[in-house]
């Protein structure tokens, strides 16, 4: 099995804060790897560690088989970064911040035209960036980190303060990354972004992983109810046990067309997390 990035034990602090703790995790090639936790939750900073930008005080952590301390500029140009818009300078133009960006990165300037077609920001590449929406600035950062090809892009936060559609563009961006074989880790703390988006999620909560697992099965783990969820046609509400019991009532409903909607009541990943930790998200 080929992982990408190795976490083992990794803890950091600020002053007497400590934020990270024996954290551990290991991504595989090709893979969509959610971070999801709350602003604060340390998220940011295992970034920072992660690419080299910041010293652990304690475990270790690799990237493409190299400790992280120790990434040589070959190395960084096969991650591709975006972090809350940074780097990008307001006075230049669009095209114009891509230009720079891959002159530092050696990356061909005919990558730069077909980057801004891919998430839809051809038209205004002659726009200086302090003109842009929030939404278009979140698609520039995200350019610049897709336009040099890397083989794992670290996305923090990338859709956070979007609107939803701007929001289902980048996700539909990340999918179509993902099919070519690039790794993805993503930090948030939107629930339903890391469901749809992720093969694996961790949850962080005051510096420490608390769940780990396919988002899927850890919101089945937590069905303490396991029950269905029936709304008649009528808008009768009724609750059934989720077993061979209920079969013959389910069947009466769809026999008689008076069936709405169905659900099982496994919780939202948000759920999960507020049952661990008694706080939310946001």
């Amino acid at each position: 099995m080929s992982y990408v990035i190795e976490a083992e034990n990794i803890s950091h602090s600020f002053a007497e804060r400590q934020v990270l703790n024996q954290i551990s995790f290991k991504v595989e090639q090709g893979e969509v790897f959610g971070l999801l936790g709350p602003s604060g939750a340390g998220k940011t900073t295992l970034i920072k560690i992660l690419t080299g930008q910041l010293r652990q005080d304690g475990g270790s952590a690799r990237i493409l088989n190299v400790d992280s301390k120790m990434l040589s500029g070959a190395e960084h140009r096969q991650i591709g970064m975006m972090m809350d818009n940074f780097g990008l300078y307001e006075r230049l133009s669009v095209y114009d911040n891509l230009a720079f960006y891959a002159d530092i990165c050696h990356v061909p300037q005919s990558a730069i035209e077909g980057t801004l077609e891919s998430v839809g920001l051809h038209q205004a590449k002659r726009t200086a960036v302090s003109k842009l929406s929030k939404g278009m600035k979140n698609r520039l950062s995200l350019a610049r980190a897709l336009m040099q090809e890397a083989k794992i892009l670290f996305l923090d936060e990338p859709t956070s303060g979007l609107d939803p559609a701007t929001t289902r563009e980048i996700h539909t961006i990340l999918r179509e990354q993902k099919e070519r074989g690039t790794t993805i880790f993503l930090t948030t703390h939107n629930m339903y972004e890391a469901e749809s988006l992720c093969d694996h999620v961790a949850l962080l909560s005051k510096g420490s992983i608390i769940e780990y697992g396919n988002p899927s099965e850890i919101c089945r783990k937590y069905n303490h109810l396991n029950r269905l969820q029936i709304t008649l046609k009528s808008g009768e509400m009724i609750s059934l046990e989720n077993g061979s019991a209920s079969a013959a009532a389910v069947k009466k409903y769809l026999e008689q067309e008076l069936l709405e909607t169905i659900h099982s009541t496994e919780p939202t990943l948000e759920n999960v997390f507020i049952e661990l930790t008694g706080g939310g998200l946001d």
